[in-house]
C-alpha cells in the first residue's frame, strides 16, 4: 500500500508556530535564552514568554530541562517486553511503575503487552532489577530488548502542520555522539542534578542552576559545552505531552531487516522525520524484529501513513508489525542519583544498588 502524504496547508507558519518547533530541537544556555529564539522567529522576549507560559498552563509543555544520555553517565538502560495474562496485566503494571528507574510503561496491541524502560546506575546490575520486576508483577514471560546501535534519538513534533509525512532531516543523535567509559565528574553530577529540574519560564531560567553550582553563566554554558563533546548531554530542550499536543497516537514500527542490512536500512529509516526513535535491538525465538521505529500522529491514519512512508521508501516487502499503544501506565522524565532508587534495591535485592 502506497502512503498518502497530506498536502502541506496554503498559510505559512505562525512565529507561534515556529517558537514551538524552534524550542524543541534546543535552548541556548545564555543568560536570556528566551530573547535569542524569539527574535529567530519574529517575537519579542515578551510574546515568547506568555505563549510558553499559556502553553504550559494548558498542559502542553510538559517541562525544560536538559536531556542527558544515560549510557555516557555510566547508567545501564534497556527497553523491556513482558508477557502478562490479561486480568492480571493491570496489577504487573503498577508493581513495575513503583520501580524509581522506570520512566515508561505501555500496554501494547500484542502478545508481548507491556512495555516498559528501565535504567540504573552503573554500579548495579540491570538483569537482577529486571528479573526481580519480573517475579514480583508475575509476568510469565519477559525478554530484555537493550539498544544494540542508536541510530537516531530525538522527538521533535511538527507544530505547524506542514511536513510531509517522508520528510528527511540529517539525524541530530546518534551512537556517533556516545563516550561510552567517560568519566563523570562530581561537577558534571551536580550539573545533571540541577538541569534536570524543570526550568522555568523566566526571562533568565538558568539563575536558579547558577547560584546552585557556583558558577556564573558563562562558566555553566562553557561545562554544558564539554559535556555535549563527550556525550554526556544532549541538549537543553521543551518537553511537549504528545496527547495534549494533538498526537494522541503512537506507532512502533518494528521490522525484521536481515542483519547484513540493517546498518544501511537503520540509517535511511532515522532520516525520517517522522521519526522520533530508531534503534537496532536483538531478536528472539518469538521476536524476530531488528529495527524499532518510533512515530506519533494526530491520528491512527496518520502515524500508521507515516510508517508506511517509510516501507513504501526504504523496506518494501519486508516483514514488520506496527505495534502502539493502548494505555499508558507511566510516562516521566528519568531522575539520575535518586535516593529512592537506592531504596528500592536496599528492600527489594538486598543491595545499595
Amino acid at each position: 500500500m502506497t502512503a498518502t502524504v497530506p498536502p502541506a496547508p496554503l498559510s505559512p507558519p505562525t512565529p507561534r508556530e515556529q517558537l514551538l518547533n524552534r524550542i524543541q530541537r534546543d535552548i541556548p544556555i545564555v543568560r536570556r535564552p528566551y530573547a535569542v529564539l524569539a527574535r529567530e522567529v519574529g517575537l519579542t522576549e515578551h510574546e515568547a514568554l506568555e505563549i510558553l507560559r499559556e502553553v504550559k498552563q494548558e498542559g502542553v509543555l510538559r517541562q525544560v530541562s536538559a536531556i542527558f544520555d544515560t549510557r555516557t553517565l555510566g547508567y545501564q538502560s534497556s527497553l523491556v517486553a513482558a508477557v502478562y495474562g490479561k486480568d492480571e496485566l493491570d496489577a504487573g503494571a503498577e508493581i513495575v511503575n513503583g520501580h524509581p528507574g522506570v520512566s515508561h510503561n505501555y500496554r501494547r496491541n500484542h502478545d508481548f503487552n507491556l512495555w516498559y524502560t528501565i535504567a540504573v546506575p552503573p554500579e548495579s546490575d540491570l538483569e537482577a532489577h529486571v528479573q526481580k520486576l519480573h517475579e514480583l508483577s508475575g509476568a510469565t514471560l519477559t525478554r530484555l530488548m537493550p539498544t544494540l546501535h542508536l541510530f537516531k534519538i530525538g522527538v521533535e513534533f511538527d507544530m505547524t502542520g506542514t511536513e510531509d509525512w517522508n520528510a528527511k532531516a540529517t539525524p541530530q543523535y546518534t551512537s556517533a555522539q556516545r563516550n561510552i567509559g567517560y568519566a563523570v565528574t562530581d561537577l558534571d553530577r551536580a550539573f545533571v542534578v540541577e538541569f534536570q529540574k524543570d526550568l522555568p519560564v523566566t526571562e533568565e531560567p538558568y539563575a536558579d542552576a547558577c547560584a546552585a553550582l557556583g558558577l556564573d553563566i558563562d562558566e555553566v554554558a562553557a561545562h554544558a559545552e564539554k559535556m555535549k563533546a563527550a556525550g554526556a548531554l544532549r541538549r537543553v530542550s521543551a518537553v511537549f505531552r504528545h496527547q495534549k499536543a494533538g498526537f494522541t497516537f503512537n506507532a512502533m514500527g518494528v521490522w525484521a531487516v536481515p542483519q547484513d542490512d540493517v546498518a544501511a536500512v537503520g540509517r535511511k529509516m532515522a532520516e525520517f522525520k517522522a521519526v522520533s526513535h530508531c534503534y537496532l535491538r536483538p531478536t528472539y525465538p518469538e521476536w524476530p524484529y531488528t529495527i524499532f521505529t518510533m512515530v506519533h500522529g494526530r491520528s491512527k491514519d496518520e502515524a500508521f501513513g507515516k510508517i508506511r512512508a517509510i516501507e513504501d521508501e526504504v523496506a518494501p516487502g519486508v516483514n514488520h508489525a506496527i505495534l502502539y499503544s493502548t494505555k499508558e501506565y507511566k510516562k516521566i522524565r528519568l531522575e539520575f542519583y535518586k535516593p529512592e532508587f537506592y531504596a528500592w534495591a536496599r528492600e527489594h535485592l538486598g543491595t545499595d544498588a
